[in-house]
């Protein structure tokens, strides 16, 4: 299984409601084809640095997930597909992008 990171940013006018259920569907998808879910990250209402669909804020969300390859595109199918989601980008992470996500998982729960 590899390792992979997935940034995605959905539409702000969404309700927090509406935010859970998209963010629960890209989980669940990915949950049902064997992807181990390493971790999840709400960063929130963000200003972006550019307009992206004539709008200036957005929802940004990580996962980082454990996944066989043929899987990966289908997800991103699915994100084309999903009106909601302004922008995604999935990396494939290195065992160096892996350890150092772990120091910042474990540095983020320290601050909590």
């Amino acid at each position: 299984m590899n390792h992979y990171e997935t940034v995605f940013i959905l539409n702000p006018v969404l309700s927090e409601q509406q935010v859970k259920e998209t963010v629960s569907k890209f989980e669940d998808f990915l949950t049902s084809r064997g992807a181990k879910m390493v971790a999840k990250e709400d960063w929130g209402l963000k200003k972006l640095a550019y307009e992206v669909q004539n709008k200036k804020s957005g929802f940004y969300h990580l996962f980082q997930f454990q996944i066989e390859g043929e899987h990966l595109l289908p997800f991103e199918t699915e994100f084309r597909r999903d009106e909601r989601v302004m922008r995604f980008l999935t990396v494939a992470l290195d065992k160096h992008a892996v350890s150092w996500a772990e120091r910042r998982r474990e540095k983020l729960k320290q601050k909590a």
